[in-house]
This record gives C-alpha cells, sequence and structure tokens, in this order.
C-alpha cells in the first residue's frame, strides 16, 4: 500500500474515532467516575463507586471485542473471541462485586471477592495464553529462540522493578507481600505477552488499537505499586483512580480496532517486523537504573533483599543478553556461509556468461566477436610484420551435412578444432567466425612462419575424424595475411579471405598467401 493511500485512510479514521459516540460516552463516563473517586469521602461508597463504574467499561470491552470477532479470520478470529469471553467474565464478576459492595461492609480496598476474582483469573489468563500463542509469521527456530530471549530480557527488567517497588526490609515478611508480589507477576505476564505480539509483528490489531490495551497494562502495574506500604491504611483516592483508568483503555483498544476494520481491510494480519528490536536493551538500562536507586542509600547496613534481587535480575539479563548475542553471531556466521557461497554462484555464472559471449558452444573455440577483439588488441601494440592470420574455410562439408546430417556435421567440426589447436602454438587463437569458417591469429609469426603453420594444419587435417562409425579426412583452403603498418582488422580479416578465394580457385585443400594482386583479381 502507497504511503498516499494509507495517508488519506488516515485523515479519514482518525475523525472517526474522536466522534465515535461510545468512546465518547466511555471517557465522559470514566471520567465522572474519577471524579466521583476524589469527591467521597466515605471509603466503603468509594469502594461502591469504584466497582459500579466498572461495569459499562466491561460491557463495551465485551461488545467491541464480538463485533471484530466477527470480521477477523483465522488465528486473529480466536485471539478476538477469547478477548469477549475475557469481557464477558469482567461483566459477571464486576457486577457481581458491585452488588456485594452494596449489600456487605468493604474493607476500603479495591479486592475484589471469590466470584469476581475468579472471573477476572479466568479472563486475563485466558488474554494471557491467546497472546503467548499466537503463531509467528514465517520464522525458523532460530529466530523464535531469539525473539523469546529478547522477550525474556524484557520480562525481568520488569521483574527487577517491580521487586525495587514492592520489597522493602521492613516488609520483606509481610504475608500481603506474598499477594502483591503475585498480582505483579501476572502484570508483567500481561505485559511480556504484550511484547511479544510487539517484537513478532504479527499483532491481532491496529497499532492504534493496540496503544490503549498496552497502555493499560502499564498503568494497571503502576496502580498495584503505588498503594501505600502499610497494608491496613485504607487505599487513597489517587490508587482508586489509577486502578480504574485501565477499565477504560483496555475497552478503548477493541472498540479502535472495530471503527478501523470498517475502512480499512488490511487492519489485521502480518506486518513487516524490524529484524532488530531495542526493548531488550532498554531493560539493561532499567535494570541499571534499579541498581543505582537501591544502592542510593549506600551499604551502612549491609546489603538488603532489595540489592540481591536486583543483582539477580541484573545476573540473568547478562545471561539472556550473551545467549542472544551467541545467536546472532551464529545467524552472522550463517549469513556469512550463504553469502560466500552466493558470491562464488554469482562468480561462476558470471564466468559461464562471459565464456559464452567469448566463445562458440559447439567446438569451444574463440567467437568472431571475442578473435576480432584478441586481433585489434594484438595489432595496436604489435611490430610491423609481426602478426599474421589465417582465414580456414572447409571443401565439401555441405556434402557432410546432406548426406550424413548436421549432428555428424558437428562432430566433424569439432574434430577439426581439435586438429587446428594441435596445429598452432600455446598464444596463438583459434576460432570459429560462423559455419565451416575458421580463423587463426598467429602472434609474433611473420609470413615464413604463418605459411609453416598453414602447411602444418592440412598435414594435420589428413587425420580422419569418427562420424557415425565412418572416418572422414576434411580438407580446407586457407588463406594466410600478415599485417602492415597501420592495418586494421577489417583490411586483415578481407586480405586473408581474398586469399583464401585464391587458395579455393587452385584446386583446394591447399594455402596461399596474400598478395596485392589479389585485389585485381
Amino acid at each position: 500500500m502507497s504511503s498516499s493511500r494509507r495517508g488519506s485512510r488516515r485523515e479519514i479514521v482518525t475523525p472517526v474515532i474522536r466522534r465515535d459516540r461510545l468512546l465518547t460516552a466511555a471517557c465522559w463516563w470514566t471520567a465522572i467516575g474519577i471524579l466521583l473517586l476524589f469527591l467521597i469521602d466515605d471509603t466503603n461508597t468509594r469502594v461502591q463507586a469504584f466497582w459500579l463504574f466498572q461495569v459499562p467499561l466491561d460491557v463495551l470491552l465485551a461488545y467491541s471485542s464480538w463485533r471484530v470477532a466477527r470480521i477477523a479470520t483465522g488465528p486473529i478470529r480466536r485471539f478476538w473471541r477469547i478477548l469477549t469471553i475475557a469481557g464477558c467474565l469482567f461483566v459477571v464478576g464486576d457486577t457481581t462485586q458491585t452488588v456485594t459492595s452494596f449489600l456487605g461492609k468493604d474493607q476500603g480496598t479495591t479486592n475484589g471477592g471469590v466470584v469476581q476474582s475468579i472471573c477476572f483469573a479466568i479472563g486475563l489468563t485466558g488474554i494471557i495464553v491467546v497472546m503467548l500463542i499466537h503463531p509467528h509469521p514465517h520464522r525458523s527456530a532460530r529466530e523464535r529462540m531469539a525473539f523469546w530471549l529478547d522477550s525474556a530480557t524484557v520480562l525481568v527488567g520488569g521483574a527487577v522493578v517491580a521487586w525495587v517497588f514492592t520489597v522493602s526490609p521492613e516488609n520483606a515478611t509481610d504475608d500481603g507481600l506474598v499477594a502483591t508480589i503475585a498480582a505483579g507477576a501476572v502484570i508483567l505476564t500481561a505485559a511480556f505477552a504484550s511484547v511479544k505480539l510487539i517484537l513478532s509483528g504479527n499483532a491481532p490489531m491496529h497499532k492504534a488499537a493496540a496503544f490503549p490495551m498496552i497502555a493499560s497494562a502499564i498503568v494497571n502495574g503502576i496502580g498495584f505499586f503505588a498503594a501505600p506500604s502499610d497494608l491496613e491504611t485504607a487505599l487513597p483516592a489517587y490508587v482508586f483512580a489509577i486502578r480504574f483508568l485501565p477499565s477504560l483503555l483496555i475497552a478503548a483498544g477493541p472498540r479502535t480496532q472495530q471503527i478501523i476494520a470498517g475502512f480499512d481491510q488490511t487492519a489485521f494480519g502480518s506486518r513487516r517486523r524490524k529484524r532488530y528490536s531495542l526493548l531488550p536493551y532498554g531493560s539493561i538500562v532499567v535494570v541499571f537504573t534499579s541498581m543505582v536507586a537501591v544502592l542510593r542509600d549506600g551499604f551502612g547496613g549491609g546489603i538488603g533483599i532489595r540489592v540481591w534481587g536486583v543483582v539477580v535480575g541484573l545476573g540473568a539479563i547478562v545471561a539472556l543478553v550473551a545467549a542472544r548475542q551467541l545467536v546472532a553471531f551464529h545467524d552472522n556466521t550463517r549469513l556469512i556461509s550463504e553469502l560466500d557461497v552466493t558470491l562464488a554462484e554469482l562468480r561462476e555464472h558470471e564466468t559461464r556468461l562471459r565464456h559464452q559471449a567469448h566463445y562458440d558452444g559447439l567446438t569451444g573455440l574463440a567467437n568472431r566477436t571475442h578473435f576480432h577483439e584478441q586481433v585489434a588488441e594484438t595489432l595496436e601494440g604489435s611490430q610491423t610484420g609481426t602478426v599474421s592470420l589465417l582465414l580456414i574455410d572447409l571443401d565439401g562439408f555441405k556434402a557432410v551435412n546432406d548426406t550424413l546430417g548436421h549432428a555428424a556435421g558437428d562432430t566433424l567440426l569439432a574434430g577439426v578444432a581439435d586438429h587446428l589447436n594441435a596445429s598452432v602454438r600455446t598464444d596463438d587463437l583459434v576460432a570459429r567466425l560462423g559455419g565451416d569458417e575458421f580463423a587463426v591469429l598467429l602472434r609474433d609469426c611473420d609470413f615464413a612462419c604463418a605459411e609453416q603453420t598453414a602447411q602444418r594444419i592440412l598435414q594435420n587435417l589428413e587425420i580422419p575424424v569418427a562420424v557415425g562409425g565412418q572416418a572422414i579426412r576434411a580438407h580446407a583452403s586457407i588463406g594466410v595475411a600478415c599485417a602492415t603498418a597501420d592495418e586494421d582488422v577489417e583490411a586483415l580479416l578481407r586480405e586473408a579471405d581474398l586469399a583464401m578465394y585464391a587458395a579455393k580457385h587452385h584446386g583446394k585443400n591447399c594455402w596461399r598467401s596474400y598478395e596485392p594482386a589479389m585485389e585485381a583479381a
């Protein structure tokens, strides 16, 4: 999709989201609820308002998720169906807790009863599981390992922060600490599952819908760790407000996805994922910051439990990062090996193409183009009378093709090429110009040397070539030409051609040297 089309869709969708009546009503409902939480002084009444205002937001979550599930397909539909079920469980649990708070005396906290806790636990577990099992888009085993190492690094970083804010020497043995850490673990697991979807590049929702849902997990974590350390003290209004806000955020995500899906059919499915992620490195920074925070008071009282927790977390992250780098090293080694193989194949292919461009496929001799280039190059760097050229035309070759077939003719041509190579020196160049016409470039060779070579070729051609069970002798007429001063390729070839036709006129199967008198003839 082009950037202009994405921009035009964004211009259409953004105003629709802002004007959506359900989202607007949910925001106003949440604002009124938070205002009441600050205005109400009675703790029990505040708890009743807290649970009462949760239910409509839970209904919005379940309804919007159900609408999105009807549009989606495959694993994405499974995700939204589970989210719909979780929303329904939240409605049942929060409704039950609302009734309970109005019928009985509460203790001034946001802790739910048995029904609410069970519904919340089942719903949250379902959401976390469906996020964890959401498929990765076309990954190898090594890529999946790297992904899980990155995700685990983020999770450990979050756990260290939770430890720093939760544990202190005073409450290290409190019974409430276990519950707080357990709640924090659930939140971190939810955050970990969200990070998994972000890193995978295959989130079952648009990023505009994912942001409020991820923010919900973050605010929820802040709400757990923002409570006073004195567990016997009633929660202040700001803690109620912080713990109430995630209900709006988690409901806004599905509603946003529903709106976007109505305009953009590509709102679901895999999207291009970055080849790297900065989140694990952010976790390292967070852990080092936590280390500075716990060491700020010094070691006067010895190394406490908070310090040990951060040290353990730091060690775990170092191990995970080392493992991740090891995987990266293996990937780099594999990529380098694949690149070497690819380069070798490219070089081989280049060599093959160059050979095909310069040499004849049947005989393996140089072709006309390569022969012309070599003759021109030799003429430029040579002295007058030291470059000779032989032009060879087979006599009676057409009769071989007509009587024995083209396959026999090809065999004879290949045999002639072998005889020609056997008749010249190493530095000389034999070429097939086309059909039954051959040429030989003789470097550092005068007329006498060229005539000796022509004679040697005729002698070698007397050796029969086995063609289809028959022994056939090839006959040829050879023209000899020696380059003069300032003579180019075409002129030298023309002189050799005239000499070759002179040989044919003298009875064939012989050679003739170029003479100026041949021009007149």
